[in-house]
């Protein structure tokens, strides 16, 4: 343990491309005074959230390295404030006014020293960048913010603009209930204006999203893709100093090589563990394992622009051939819920009316007949790794594979993982794939735009190709008004909607599971996301400060 410790220091203080190495004299320090070890499985493609649809940006270093101007209670599941200390919504949802936090000072790291704090020029350029597609930092890196191009945000804002130094107002074109919700994601991380002016005169605009610069607790310090992520903490945070100098984010291992690790105390904390392991962590006393609901939903996509999955009637004989009760047995053990929508059940909108798809075999046979279908072959893509809303997505798939060949369709599982998955999914080849999505934000419209609106298919978050104008049609009438009444009305109808059309099929809400030594305190799980690693210390030890 102490040898993969000092290795892993070691290794730590060389030069990576995009972090300074250490003087020649410096002698590694155990992690165990100076910091901890967070092991976690996934692989950073951009350390910029606004560019990332889910994965380790989003879910877990987001709330390092840049806060948003609203953040979400975990315990209340309230708006509160962030880098605006206070806001207000006018003309009745179509104008939103944002006062900023005086003095929040940006990182400073090895390839950026700031000379001022964060003002409104940060927050016009950062949202500017995003939605006006002749902005010269637009195209940087792609010019693809997958969430909020799902969202039409290009289309819903009409300008952004800087009152004064701590005052910013968004104006949209029409009226959106839902607008603070997405400005309390992660994908709305605020960036440094300033940074971009310099790599702007030194014409490495693309090291924008690479070498990242926000004012969040932590700080970049050294990435070696696929093995490790080490983040030294900003000592000017405006909450105040984080209290552990560093953090590595270990990406090197999975599955039982985890668990292996945090047993062993090279370690510190196990992120998503699998639910098969609960029994060994809970039995072990020098662990802590925690437990909470999760804004998250597991599904099955369809396809939809393929035939015969073009048919409603085949993907609702597909789904009663899948046995959800087994998978919450055999995947789950207990951690989550068969899902009977698209929402999560702990959502303001979700549909007590919805009934979980019933597994019938014989019934899908004999669909499957009528509509002259035999001899089906299906493929089914699937990630990899372990996921927030799913502990063993391969696991998962031969499950359903086994299921589907009860009513004789052959289904072939293709394993795929990051964005390699993405990119091959939008080329419209698969049939069905492994899937799901989970969120920051409290806001029912977080889950329905991003997955299913017709918008979201070229967004690359709308899997199932699948297009429904009065589906869309139904969002933004709940969008359109600031009476919670109504807006449940229209998300049941839209639910109602899915569930006659069964695009997708829903298959459990997860707990959130972490697990972590018992001498680590103060990591928060949260429903919405990993939260700040701020306020984590360890217990009888005193760490530099």
């Amino acid at each position: 343990m102490r040898a993969f410790i000092s290795s892993l220091l070691l290794s730590l203080c060389c030069l990576q491309g995009i972090a300074r190495a250490a003087p020649p004299d410096t002698k590694p320090v155990d992690i165990r005074h100076n910091g901890f070890i967070y092991c976690v499985n996934g692989q950073v493609n951009t350390f910029n959230p606004q560019m990332a649809s889910t994965g380790l940006t989003v879910d877990t270093l987001a709330a390092q390295l840049y806060d948003r101007l609203l953040d979400v209670d975990p315990y209340t599941y309230r708006l509160v404030p962030e880098l605006a200390e206070r806001w207000e919504v006018l003309d009745n949802g179509a104008t939103y006014r944002f006062h900023l936090r005086p003095g929040v000072q940006f990182q400073k790291t090895a390839w950026f020293s700031p000379t001022r704090t964060l003002n409104a020029d940060d927050v016009v350029f950062t949202f500017q960048r995003i939605f006006d597609r002749n902005h010269p930092w637009h195209n940087v890196n792609g010019g693809h913010y997958p969430y909020f191009d799902s969202l039409q945000f290009a289309e819903s804002i009409k300008e952004v603009r800087k009152l004064d130094q701590n005052t910013v107002e968004f104006r949209l074109n029409k009226p959106d209930a839902s607008f603070l919700w997405h400005m309390a994601t992660h994908y709305a991380s605020v960036m440094s204006a300033e940074y971009a002016d310099q790599l702007t005169r030194e014409d490495k605009q693309e090291l924008m999203d690479r070498q990242p610069v926000g004012t969040g607790p932590f700080l970049l310090s050294d990435h070696r893709a696929g093995q490790y992520i080490r983040l030294a903490r900003h000592p000017g945070y405006w909450r105040g100093i984080p209290l552990m100098p560093e953090v590595v984010l270990d990406l090197g291992s999975g599955g039982t090589g985890r668990l292996s690790k945090l047993i062993t105390g090279e370690c510190d904390v196990l992120a998503w563990p699998a639910a098969s392991q609960l029994n060994i962590l809970r039995d072990d006393p020098r662990l802590r394992l925690t437990l909470r609901p999760g804004m998250n939903i597991a599904y099955l996509s369809f396809n939809t622009n393929k035939p015969p999955l073009n048919n409603p009637e085949v993907r609702h004989a597909l789904s009663l051939a899948i046995n959800n009760q087994r998978l919450m047995q055999s995947i789950y053990y207990g951690t989550a819920e068969t899902a009977a929508s698209i929402l999560p059940r702990a959502s303001w909108a979700y549909d007590n009316d919805a009934r979980v798809t019933e597994y019938n075999p014989t019934k899908a046979r004999e669909l499957l007949a009528s509509l002259g279908i035999k001899d089906l072959e299906l493929t089914l893509w699937v990630p990899t790794s372990s996921q927030p809303w799913n502990p063993s997505p391969l696991k998962t798939a031969e499950l359903i594979q086994a299921d589907m060949a009860q009513i004789g369709v052959k289904v072939t599982i293709v394993p795929v993982e990051g964005r390699f998955q993405e990119t091959r999914l939008m080329d419209m080849n698969h049939d069905m794939t492994l899937a799901g999505w989970s969120t920051d934000s409290n806001d029912p419209d977080s889950f329905f735009r991003p997955l299913l609106s017709c918008p979201a298919i070229e967004s690359q978050t709308n899997l199932s190709h699948w297009c429904n104008p009065q589906f869309d049609s139904v969002l933004q009438k709940a969008l359109s008004s600031q009476q919670l009444a109504s807006r449940i009305d229209a998300y049941h109808e839209a639910q109602q909607i899915l569930s006659q059309d069964m695009p997708l099929l829903p298959l459990a809400s997860s707990l959130r599971l972490q697990a972590s030594r018992y001498d680590i305190k103060g990591l928060v799980l949260s429903p919405f996301g990993n939260a700040s690693f701020a306020g984590v210390s360890r217990e009888n030890v005193e760490v530099k400060k």
